[in-house]
Formats: structure tokens, C-alpha cells, sequence
């Protein structure tokens, strides 16, 4: 039985994620949408089931959203599907293959590569495709006027509404110029009508969306927009609302702040790009921040609001060190955002980062994620030993499970946040030889063991702090503990018929 004539596909990182540019290019179809539809997958799928399913209903064009997590895998689908079915159409664009194409072997395989935001142009693609007419290789797309898109928010299923992250956008652009960004090379930033896409928003919430993740790169740039959309969710205030937004760190109005403060603890993120502290590297950049106004609001945040902040560094830019990445760390730390994202510098197709490669030998993954793998200040080894950090403070400090132990870690440790945790994970490296794969149980397991052997800690002190974070992160005085290392169980189980034998405590929980 005969399918859609054209589908627009793509792998997502993982299932929860929802292609927010699938769905504008859905939208903007025309009269051509009644014969397409989306097909979402991940890269964990079988690729050779991923072609199967598409070619399942004989489409005549196949449209990929290509980023750069998935690339490899969507190359390897589209071999197999010219291989099956070399008559299918493919049409590729994203950000991956917007850039820097010319020697990529998945456009050479492609029919047509779209680059820059596709939205309107992509219909009359599909028009000529289907006539049969000849369409240049490399179609060059201009930016749309915004006002003119249809927006993609109908798009989202009641399935994705309950199970996935719902992406949306008041803006595109960004007017700085951070040199590892791909918005560095855009002109300035383009709003939606406000109006009109707070009504989509407006119907997203009635049809029960809780979670909005704000893609737009500066949030808090334009203080009466921003309060527009703050107070639109605060009149529809839900339980369970969720907002996420990228916000400028040195840039909050009191405006802003007013409203901020009266939302629920939890109902807001902000992921904020500190990526470093240092002046020169941001100076070499073009990155320009405002440290002690960003410190002032990061603590403003912590002392006033239940927002969330994800706050991020970067390893390895241009002009840092190792002295100048520990006190980055260190100040950061010390701020105590909800969450640091230590993340490993990449060159990202089309940005100016690239101008610094010769002067600091900065050296890169040829494959994506094009990760730094050495420079003048950072040598391979240490570049492997900074990214088994990253991953092991994932594991330890931003699953939100061992705050009292990494403090107690910290405390005993003498030395700064950064020093003592890059032990521990050289320490775990050592023991371990693994950074995936690692249980909760295990994970507790070797803490334990770091701060009684290499920190001098008592048993019971260190049974008593990761009980805490046990019942803290997993338990409650009823609930049945699941993962409980055995070493933990007999101070687990007194703490937990401690709290079902006191009444309710009305004290504020102290500060970290």
C-alpha cells in the first residue's frame, strides 16, 4: 500500500526529543502537506530497520534533518536506501550540512542539500521533484521573514505533548559573536510576532503541554519581550510547568527579576553559558561578559528564586590553561549553580574559531562531535584525562545524588573544588578503567572508598553522609529503597524510622 510522496525524517539524539524543524517544514508545506508526514528516530535504531521503515510506503521523496549527532548515522541510512531504492529523492539540510559541505560524503549522495532555514524554500523543492524538473544540487535558502511562517506547534502530537521535550522559539539569531557558536556567524536576531506565537503557546498549554525548552539563544536580551512571555506562563501556571531558556548572564532587569521570583522552585531553567572567566580568552573569542555582573545575578538567583540554573564551561579554548580552567571551575562552584556542564571545546563547522587552530596548535576529531583533541596548553593526555573529569562529574555532581558526599570530598580534601574532584576522577579512572556502564550501587561504593582510604574519613562518617544522600536523592520513610548499597542499609534504615517517628519539620532547609 502506497505512503505519504514525501517524508521528512530524521534521528533524533533520543526518543524525548521532538524535531521542532521537521515540524516548521510540516507547517509551511502548503498544499503538498496532505502528502507528507514525519518519521522520528534515534540513532540507537537499527539503521537498516530505520530504511526499511521508510521505504516501507513507497515514498518518492525523503527529506533529512541532519545535525551533528546524528550525521554518521543518517550517511549510513541514505547509503542503504540508495542502494535499495536509487529512484527515492533525498533531500538533506541542517545545520551539519549548511557549512563546509563540499567534501562531505553525505551531500555527494544526497539529491539535493538545502542549507540555512529551509522553511520556505523547501515546498517549491519538493514541486519541482515531483514534476520531474531539474533542481540544482546546492539550493542556497534565505533567512524567511518570520512573520511569515506558519508555526509548527499543531504539528506536536498529544503523544509528544506527554512523553517529549516540546521545542519552541520566539526568536532566531544572537547578537554576540562567541566564536565556537554557530550563531556567531548570523546577522543579529529576528523575533516572532509575540502575539501570535504566545496563542500557540496558548493552545499547546490546553492541549496539556508542561514542558517548553526556549531555543531562542538570548532569552533576557529584549527585557519587554521577555517579560511578556514571563508573565503569560505565570497567568497559566500549571503544576508541573517546565521552562527552559538560554539567558544572558550579565543581563537581568529588575523587571525580569520581579517575575522570575514568583515562580514555583522548579518550575524554570536557565542554562547560562559562562564557558570561562578568564578576560584574554574571552577576549580572543569575542566573547564579551561582565564577570561581577554575572556573578551578582547568578547569586541573586540562588538567594531569591527556585530557578534551576545549568550553568556551562568549556574545555580547551583558546588562550586557557590549566591554572586558568581550575579557577574558572573554582568560582563556579562556589556560586553553587544547580548544575556545571563541563563541556570539551568543539569546531563547529562555519565558525571563526577556526582563525586560532596555527597559533595555539589546536588539534580536532576529524568525525563529529570535531572535539579538541590536543593544543598548546592542553596535550592529549590531558585532554583524555579533562574529558573522563567531564564525564565523571556527570555522573557524580550533576545526577544530583552525592552533594553531601562531594562536599565532605571537598572539605577533606585541603585542596580547591577543581583539584580535589580531578583526583577523584583520576582516582576512578585508575580503579576503574571505565567511564559508561558504572551502577548507582557501584557508584556509591567507590566514593565510599575515596574518602576512607585517600581522605582519612571515619566509617561511620562516611556512612552517615551517603546516607543522607541516599534518602535525600532516592528514599522517603515509606518508600522501598532501590539501588541501597548494603554498606549503607543499617544507617538508612535508622534514619528512616527517625523520619517516620518525628512530626514534620516547618524549618527551611539550610544551604548548601
Amino acid at each position: 500500500m502506497a505512503g505519504p510522496s514525501i517524508l521528512l525524517a530524521t534521528l533524533n539524539a533520543r526518543y524525548s526529543h521532538a524535531s521542532m524543524g521537521l515540524r516548521y517544514l510540516l507547517a509551511n508545506l502548503g498544499d503538498l502537506s496532505d502528502q507528507a508526514a514525519l518519521r522520528e528516530f534515534t540513532i540507537n535504531d537499527p539503521l537498516p530497520v530505520v530504511a526499511e521503515r521508510l521505504l516501507a510506503g513507497s515514498p518518492r521523496i525523503i527529506a533529512f534533518g541532519v545535525y551533528i549527532w546524528n550525521l554518521r548515522e543518517t550517511t549510513r541510512v541514505v547509503r542503504i536506501i540508495k542502494a535499495v531504492d536509487p529512484r527515492v529523492r533525498i533531500v538533506i539540510g541542517g545545520p551539519e550540512v549548511s557549512h563546509e559541505y563540499e567534501h562531505e560524503p553525505l551531500v555527494a549522495l544526497a539529491d539535493v542539500l538545502i542549507t540555512g532555514e529551509a522553511d520556505l524554500v523547501f515546498p517549491g523543492v519538493c514541486r519541482d521533484l515531483l514534476a520531474g524538473q531539474a533542481v540544482p544540487h546546492v539550493v542556497v535558502s534565505p533567512k524567511p521573514d518570520l512573520a511569515t511562517l506558519a508555526l509548527p506547534y499543531d504539528h506536536y502530537t498529544d503523544e509528544d505533548l506527554a512523553h517529549r521535550v516540546i521545542y519552541v522559539e520566539a526568536s532566531r539569531g544572537c547578537p554576540y559573536t562567541c566564536e565556537f557558536c554557530l550563531s556567531s556567524i548570523e546577522n543579529g536576531v529576528r523575533a516572532f510576532p509575540l502575539d501570535h506565537f504566545l496563542t500557540a503557546m496558548d493552545r499547546l498549554i490546553q492541549r496539556g503541554c508542561r514542558t517548553f525548552k526556549f531555543v531562542d539563544r538570548t532569552f533576557n536580551l529584549n527585557p519587554r519581550t521577555a517579560t511578556a512571555i514571563l508573565e503569560f506562563f505565570l497567568a497559566r501556571l500549571r503544576p508541573s510547568l517546565f521552562l527552559h531558556f538560554e539567558m544572558v548572564p550579565d543581563r537581568l532587569p529588575d523587571a525580569v527579576k520581579a517575575l522570575i521570583a514568583r515562580f514555583p522552585a522548579g518550575a524554570i531553567q536557565f542554562e547560562i553559558g559562562i564557558q570561562s572567566f578568564t578576560p584574554a580568552v574571552g577576549e580572543l573569542i569575542s566573547r564579551r561578559m561582565d564577570r561581577a555582573k554575572t556573578v551578582e545575578n547568578l547569586e541573586w538567583l540562588r538567594r531569591n528564586t527556585g530557578v534551576h540554573v545549568h550553568a556551562d564551561l568549556i574545555i580547551g579554548l583558546p588562550g586557557e590553561t590549566m591554572a586558568t580552567l581550575a579557577e574558572s571551575f573554582d568560582a563556579l562552584w562556589w556560586l553553587q549553580p544547580g548544575e556545571i556542564q563541563v563541556g570539551i571545546l568543539k569546531l563547529l563547522k562555519g565558525t571563526p574559531l577556526a582563525r586560532h587552530r596555527d597559533a595555539f596548535a589546536m588539534v580536532y576529531n576529524p568525525d563529529p562531535p570535531y572535539d579538541l583533541l590536543q593544543s598548546l596548553a592542553f596535550d592529549f593526555p590531558t585532554m583524555q584525562r579533562l574529558k573522563r573529569f567531564a564525564r565523571y562529574f556527570e555522573l557524580y555532581a550533576n545526577s544530583g545524588r552525592f552533594r553531601a558526599g562531594l562536599d565532605l570530598l571537598i572539605a577533606r580534601a585541603g585542596s580547591s573544588p577543581f583539584a580535589a574532584l580531578l583526583a577523584f576522577s583520576d582516582w576512578l579512572w585508575d580503579t576503574l578503567a571505565q567511564e559508561h556502564g558504572i551502577s548507582l550501587k557501584r557508584l556509591y561504593e567507590l566514593i565510599a572508598v575515596f574518602l576512607i582510604t585517600r581522605l582519612g574519613c571515619s566509617d561511620a562518617e562516611v556512612s552517615t553522609t551517603l546516607a543522607e544522600d541516599f534518602l535525600s536523592a532516592h528514599g522517603n520513610p515509606q518508600g522501598v529503597l532501590k539501588g541501597l548499597p548494603e554498606f549503607l542499609r543499617a544507617e538508612v534504615e535508622v534514619r528512616q524510622r527517625s523520619q517516620r517517628s518525628s512530626p514534620p519539620s516547618l524549618a527551611a532547609p539550610a544551604a548548601r
